[in-house]
């Protein structure tokens, strides 16, 4: 595995970053995000390896960060601990968490929806690339619609103000089945503008670069990211 310190001066001023550079800074990212997580009450991410020899033959990157297990709270007014948590629609806390005693005590009710996500390398586009699925409590996949009503009000204004974030479906590449994803046009633009105005040339490490873009992207559907995560060191 590849240390969390990361080589600098390394990314292009096009916005995209070249497939060494991306599973640098994925390795990072795990190691910095699992520092982290557990205090959030987030799953733990990992970098997962293609197990068909096929498949590594014809990519240049053969693996990709997961974050799995994720969840949200689906119904209009759920009382957690004497409180009430408003629904997807409205801003709220922790709106996406990992599996506690509480959503455990749901399991059995379609009070919970799960989400894994998965970052991937995209060749074609030379940049990252966000892929989704949500699904209820009995392993039933969520449509389209659902995810669209569990995505909180600003996530949903950002889909629309926003020309290079849309949802589209897409086959997984690794797994061979068709997952969500947030459309990769645009995104290289996106970097592009961060890496040349917001990250300075000892940020520029493939470690920032992959948290500058989930930074961004997490908006999207809704996924508030560890506040440390976007702390140099």
């Amino acid at each position: 595995m590849l240390s969390e310190s990361s080589e600098k001066g390394l990314l292009k001023s096009d916005g995209t970053i070249c497939p060494s550079e991306f599973i640098q800074g994925a390795h990072a990212f795990a190691l910095k995000w699992n520092s982290f997580c557990h205090h959030h009450h987030l799953p733990s991410c990992s970098w997962l390896s293609s197990p068909n020899p096929s498949f590594i033959s014809s990519h240049q990157v053969h693996g990709y960060l997961s974050l799995d297990k994720m969840c949200i709270l689906s119904s209009n007014n759920v009382r957690i601990d004497g409180n009430t948590v408003s629904h997807a629609g409205e801003e709220q806390l922790n709106f996406f968490q990992g599996q506690t005693s509480t959503t455990q005590d749901m399991l059995d009710t379609d009070q919970v929806h799960y989400y894994d996500f998965h970052i991937l390398y995209s060749n074609s586009y030379r940049i990252p690339l966000l892929y989704f699925r949500g699904y209820s409590s009995d392993g039933q996949p969520l449509t389209l619609s659902q995810i669209e009503r569990d995505l909180p009000a600003n996530s949903a204004k950002l889909l629309t103000d926003l020309k290079w974030t849309f949802i589209t479906q897409m086959e997984h590449p690794f797994l061979n089945r068709p997952w969500y994803t947030l459309h990769p046009c645009g995104t290289n633009e996106l970097m592009k503008l961060l890496v040349n105005t917001c990250l300075s040339k000892a940020e520029g490490t493939p470690e920032r670069y992959l948290i500058s873009w989930f930074s961004v992207v997490s908006q999207v559907i809704g996924l508030k990211i560890p506040l440390e995560m976007a702390t140099p060191h």
